[in-house]
């Protein structure tokens, strides 16, 4: 029988620039085109004027002493700011570390400490969490030490945050002195010349690593995976091609800028080809994506599974026109053909597209196409890009499987991270001595090379789109002082996809609820990583060999929830 490996050459070579210089390029092509529309801003740049933009933030940069190697964070909701900074940083080849507006204290203080930032960049606030106030709470020496050496022992790498107000950039202020004001760093670009900058960028390579990224594994905490020029260029570039995207189009991206899909898939996508962002909230809002749509004449749509569901069940729907639209990617979690079918129609999106990856491969390794049916857009991911390799391997003698079997997805190709950040025992357990990342997935692939997910050998939790790892929020809870075992795990829900649950052993003698256990994890866990579902047990199921059984937990649990009455 024939195994399931596939590999797709392509006509089209791989780019071998590095995103400055294809992004010149792209300027000088389409100069008077519309570059980037922030609707909450109220800002609109053409090329000309985002690469000016840009190269401001770039020589500001360099004269506050960055380089290339160095590591400079992002803490921020989506805005014109946080694209600014994705393309300064890979103008002077310093790379860009996404963090996540959602994280709390805790989270913050360990992917800077990992990923050893020596720049933050930060908005003051994002939706109920004081950004500032966290800073200094984690940060006493803010209040006192020079913007320009703020010497913190908590973060010893950091030297220096930068704060802007999305709302009134040019007016940010900062109440602190070891905190530096974005006009700051504008104003200092006085210092570098355009040659300066130049030189610099003449001295990058494609193979540089330029972004890291904050991904949850199946072991121990989040992992930071490096991607280069080469990596996630190619990867945005031939996800355009194969979407059929070009300066025409203007695609409407909902999905956080930290993520991948919003950063890769949404922003490089578009300048990769001369297409427009429009950013149509600074975190989701249905409504308002519908509005932008309309407004705008988007031609794209990109989202999870639960936006989608959100925008449609919008009370307001009808109200939009919506005909503009395409094509765009729904990704992150399974689509259900009926949402299929009411994006395609009642959004008057044909072309909308189903997409697979994960942030190790730069994140796309899987897309479908508009000629495929209803049925392959639903059932499958489609399959691999161009450049890109795939096989199923049985999970027991790592073994290629026939078509039509079960077994690990694997990929192989440009697109593959360079790594996790400072972790080699953890990047040699997910890449193996051939080069193939293992991903983790379950998955079949039949002999056209489409390819279906059956399920996840990771111990990960995707709800709406975020990826949530158990462990570390079982460690976590695991710091109460009544609580003597805890074990998280998903379950399915029809609008998140997964829901979290959390199964709890008290200390003998003790009582709490539920509520007591979600008010201990606010304001240290990210709000999506607060089980919604929490039950107390006097025993979990385990093997002979004393692990916990979760798969016999979700088993129990779905039966549980069966007979609860809905909620609302």
């Amino acid at each position: 029988m024939k195994k399931s490996y596939y590999h797709r050459g392509g006509d089209t070579p791989l780019l071998g620039q590095t995103i400055p210089e294809h992004f010149a390029a792209i300027v000088t092509r389409f100069p008077d085109r519309d570059a980037v529309i922030s609707v909450p801003q109220q800002l609109q740049l053409n090329y000309t004027q985002l690469a000016e933009q840009v190269d401001l933030v770039a020589r500001g940069l360099l004269s506050f002493g960055f380089a290339p190697g160095d590591r400079i964070g992002i803490w921020s909701s989506n805005n014109l700011q946080w694209i600014l900074l994705q393309l300064a940083t890979a103008r002077i080849g310093v790379i860009l570390v996404n963090i996540n507006p959602a994280y709390q204290q805790q989270e913050l203080q360990y992917a800077l400490k990992q990923s050893k930032v020596q720049c933050l960049v930060t908005i003051p606030a994002f939706k109920k969490s004081n950004y500032i106030d966290m800073l200094i709470e984690l940060l006493p020496d803010l209040q006192h030490n020079p913007a320009n050496n703020i010497n913190t022992k908590v973060l010893p790498d950091l030297r220096r945050i930068i704060v802007f107000d999305p709302q009134n950039v040019e007016s940010t202020s900062v109440e602190y002195s070891g905190l530096t004001a974005w006009p700051a760093l504008i104003k200092s670009a006085e210092r570098i010349s355009n040659d300066q900058l130049e030189q610099v960028t003449a001295g990058l390579n494609s193979d540089d690593v330029i972004n890291i990224q904050y991904t949850s594994g199946t072991t121990g905490v989040p992992k930071a995976v490096m991607l280069s020029h080469h990596n996630i260029l190619n990867n945005a570039w031939f996800a355009a091609q194969s979407m059929h995207f070009n300066e025409q189009d203007r695609l409407c991206i909902p999905v956080p800028f930290y993520h991948c899909f919003g950063m890769v898939l949404g922003n490089l996508m578009c300048f990769s080809v001369g297409a427009c962002v429009v950013t149509a909230c600074e975190h989701f809002d249905a409504e308002a994506v519908l509005k932008a749509i309309e407004q705008h004449h988007c031609t794209a749509l990109h989202g999870v599974p639960t936006m989608f569901i959100a925008e449609l069940e919008h009370e307001n729907f009808t109200q939009y026109t919506l005909d503009s639209l395409r094509t765009g990617i729904m990704a992150g979690a399974p689509c259900s053909p009926w949402l299929m079918k009411r994006v395609m129609e009642e959004m008057h999106c044909p072309d909308i597209l189903i997409g697979y990856g994960e942030t190790e491969a730069s994140p796309l390794t899987h897309l479908t196409t508009r000629e495929d049916s209803l049925q392959r857009r639903t059932q499958t991911v489609g399959h691999n890009l161009p450049h890109q390799e795939v096989k199923i391997i049985n999970i027991d003698n790592n073994q290629t499987v026939p078509f039509g079997e079960t077994g690990e997805v694997c990929f192989r190709g440009y697109h593959i991270m360079q790594g996790y950040f400072d972790n080699p025992k953890a990047t040699a357990n997910a890449i193996d001595e051939q080069g193939w990342l293992h991903s983790g997935d379950l998955g079949i692939m039949d002999e056209d090379g489409y390819l279906s997910i059956t399920g996840r050998l990771k111990d990960m939790i995707i709800r709406g789109g975020e990826n949530i790892y158990p462990r570390e929020i079982e460690d976590f809870i695991f710091t109460h002082p009544k609580v003597a075992e805890v074990a998280v795990f998903g379950v399915p829900d029809d609008f998140y996809g997964e829901e979290l649950v959390a199964w709890i052993l008290l200390h003998g003698g003790v009582h709490c609820d539920e509520e007591e256990i979600r008010e201990f994890c606010r304001g240290k866990l990210s709000h999506f990583k607060i089980p919604h579902y929490i039950r107390f047990v006097s025993e979990f199921p385990m093997t002979v060999t004393g692990k916990l059984q979760k798969y016999q937990m979700q088993k129990q649990m779905i039966k549980i929830l069966e007979k609860l009455p809905l909620q609302n």
